[in-house]
């Protein structure tokens, strides 16, 4: 009755050299010097393949639990733990807390594979890309512009590192305006703002809509009116009386 056995790489060249030596091509000696073992493991090796055949190689402690294995008890209490405290953490700083709060001490690995089994921690392979869907131009020119800055040496060398915002109409495409600053701050971007609006070609947007490193949201132009516009009207109003 012919059955099927696994074996380790280490253990496919240990059954050829015993079968070498078997068919008597090769020496205890030599195969020792190739197995980096001694006689007598060679020995016993011979031994075990003469008694049990291939299977006698394989190791034993395949598909054991390892001694060094920490107990159910232990485990589901380390996941409680992290369940009721912890849910939000990540297996590194989760172990970090059991250490020091709770005296629990378990390797970072061991705890990354507990949390995976037990659905805590997905691994970054396994998380689901957010699927971003592309919006659809406007319809209106100044309907929508969007804001972005980029640092960069502008100037190569001949001037420091600097932020370029940029302000594009989001129907067209067309380029409304250009500011250089030290970095993406309010202040630059209030200023921007407020020479934008004061020219006639392009006048007050509708709507702004940043970078999600800038502000992660797009929000009425209103909102600036009371910042940008509200001392520096572009239309010329004439003092009563």
């Amino acid at each position: 009755m012919s059955c099927l056995i696994t074996m380790s790489q280490k253990e496919l060249h240990r059954l050829e050299l015993i079968q070498t030596i078997r068919a008597e091509r090769l020496t205890v000696v030599e195969a020792a010097e190739r197995l980096d073992l001694s006689r007598s493991q060679v020995h016993r090796l011979l031994q075990a393949y003469d008694r049990d055949g291939p299977a006698g190689l394989v190791s034993r402690k395949r598909s054991r639990p390892s001694n060094r294995r920490h107990s159910e008890e232990f485990r589901n209490a380390a996941l409680d733990l992290i369940r009721e405290r912890y849910l939000d953490f990540g297996p590194t700083l989760a172990r970090e807390k059991l250490i020091e709060l709770h005296r629990i001490s378990v390797a970072k690995e061991t705890l990354r594979q507990w949390m995976t089994e037990a659905g805590i921690w997905i691994s970054r392979r396994e998380r689901k890309k957010r699927v971003f869907q592309p919006h659809g131009r406007r319809d209106c020119f100044g309907e929508l512009v969007q804001i972005d800055g980029s640092h960069h040496w502008w100037f190569e060398n001949r001037g420091p590192k600097c932020t370029l915002l940029a302000y594009i109409d989001d129907a067209t495409g067309k380029l409304l305006h250009l500011r250089f600053a030290g970095s993406e701050n309010t202040f630059d971007y209030l200023h921007a703002t407020k020479a934008l609006g004061r020219r006639p070609v392009s006048g007050r947007p509708f709507t702004f809509a940043f970078n999600p490193e800038i502000g992660r949201a797009a929000f009425s132009a209103a909102r600036f009116e009371s910042q940008v516009f509200q001392r520096d009207n572009v239309s010329t109003r004439k003092s009563p009386g």
